[in-house]
């Protein structure tokens, strides 16, 4: 059931607008005595969904009793990180998702299913986790925050990901990203029905439709100014809210290009983006409209480490960013990474397969390091003079020398493709 929906390509929601569709939505559902909020970690600040969470505490107040940030693998909030995120709410109901201990098995996705939806490409079944506190917590209310976004793993970012992934297992997380990274990025970011997503709607159906489980949903968008602004706010406790926020969020962030973009710079907000696994947007949301033998330059000011998890850091270093058949070698040969699915496949995902170069400018990582896992180095300092984050406008920019190139200051809100690579 939808509880509440508006949003438009033109749309602007102030944060009154967002507590009076919220609120609309949460007088529906009746008196709740026991509520957990589950948004975005900091690595999703520009989703709203930290304004959402405070909204959410003023309305239940002292019945809102835990919030849960959706760390999937990603390192836990400071207390900075929380302050500034979610304004307001009380610093005493955060618990921290240890995806290795905290989780329990809820049920597992037959191998047939996963067969089936993959065309035979994988036949391993999949474990529906769920941190303890989700899925044992004994809440009447389980509010799911988050923005509806394309996304390199599962098309489109949110619904029942926030939980399954963000909430999830080793085993669940490495098992799901590595069926996004056999099935093709490309086929599937920007597209809501794919096998990922059809594996974890199996999950909700058979597994978790018992629980008293709301999805909170955004749209966020950049207006004229190129100012990120809300676009839509979708309230529901079924698949459909999703579907109508991912439409529009179609239209919203995914840009189409007429030609290939010869050469791409993307910037990465040091507060935001601090290693590879999460900087590596540039390359998931660009690729598609980069043309062959083109070159995207990273400038990563924030960026200190590949992974966010020190095994997941590690096993980046030891194997690279070396494309799709390297990889799956060494995951025949290697138990470390034939361990750790998810590590494998962001291997895959940050790689161009050789199509176009990737030139790395990190604030604090090494040209060794930079250059051993087979990315080209440049000094952040010379190429911020060259491509200045403050005068450079979103999309097409001609600089002083009459060099052309497309700059793009957040890969995490939008999609960017070339027509004929469009599958």
């Amino acid at each position: 059931m939808i509880y509440f929906q508006y949003g438009s390509e033109k749309t602007a929601l102030s944060v009154n607008d967002l507590r009076e569709g919220l609120y609309s939505a949460l007088d529906q559902l009746g008196t709740r005595s026991r509520v957990l909020a589950v948004p975005p970690d900091f690595t999703r600040f520009h989703s709203h969904a930290g304004e959402l969470t405070s909204l959410i505490s003023d309305y239940y107040g002292d019945n809102l009793k835990d919030v849960l940030p959706a760390l999937g693998t990603h390192a836990p909030m400071t207390s900075d990180q929380v302050s500034t995120m979610f304004p307001g709410v009380p610093a005493g109901i955060f618990r921290v998702h240890d995806w290795r201990n905290d989780v329990i098995t809820v049920g597992r996705v037959p191998a047939s299913f996963v067969s089936e939806v993959t065309n035979g490409a994988l036949t391993y079944d999949w474990p529906a986790q769920l941190n303890k506190l989700v899925y044992q917590g004994g809440h009447d209310l389980i509010l799911s925050v988050g923005q509806v976004v394309p996304h390199e793993v599962i098309g489109m970012a949110n619904y029942n990901k926030n939980l399954f992934v963000g909430t999830g297992g080793a085993e669940s997380i490495n098992k799901s990203h590595f069926v996004g990274a056999v099935y093709g990025m490309e086929q599937l970011m920007g597209r809501a029905d794919n096998p990922v997503r059809r594996i974890l709607n199996y999950a909700s159906e058979h597994f978790i439709s018992h629980l008293p489980v709301v999805y909170v949903h955004t749209v966020v968008g950049r207006d004229e100014n190129d100012d990120l602004v809300v676009r839509g706010l979708f309230v529901g406790d079924d698949e459909q809210v999703f579907t109508r926020a991912a439409e529009l969020s179609v239209r919203v962030n995914f840009t189409h290009l007429d030609k290939p973009l010869k050469k791409v710079v993307v910037y990465l907000d040091p507060y935001e983006f601090r290693s590879t696994w999460l900087g590596n947007k540039s390359i998931y949301r660009t690729r598609m409209a980069i043309a062959d033998e083109g070159e995207l330059i990273v400038l990563a000011p924030g960026v200190k480490e590949f992974g966010e998890d020190p095994e997941i850091d590690r096993l980046i270093r030891k194997y690279g960013y070396f494309g799709t058949p390297a990889t799956l070698k060494k995951l025949r040969e290697n138990e470390d990474l034939s361990n750790n699915l998810s590590a494998a496949a962001h291997l895959i995902h940050g790689s161009s397969e050789g199509r176009f170069s990737i030139t790395y400018c990190p604030g604090l990582l090494t040209r060794k390091e930079i250059e051993s896992v087979n990315f080209r180095y440049a000094d952040l300092k010379e190429m911020l003079v060259k491509y200045n984050p403050g005068t450079l406008r979103e999309g097409y920019n001609i600089l002083e020398d009459d060099e052309v190139i497309f700059y793009v200051s957040n890969p995490a809100v939008g999609l960017w493709a070339c027509k004929d690579r469009i599958i």
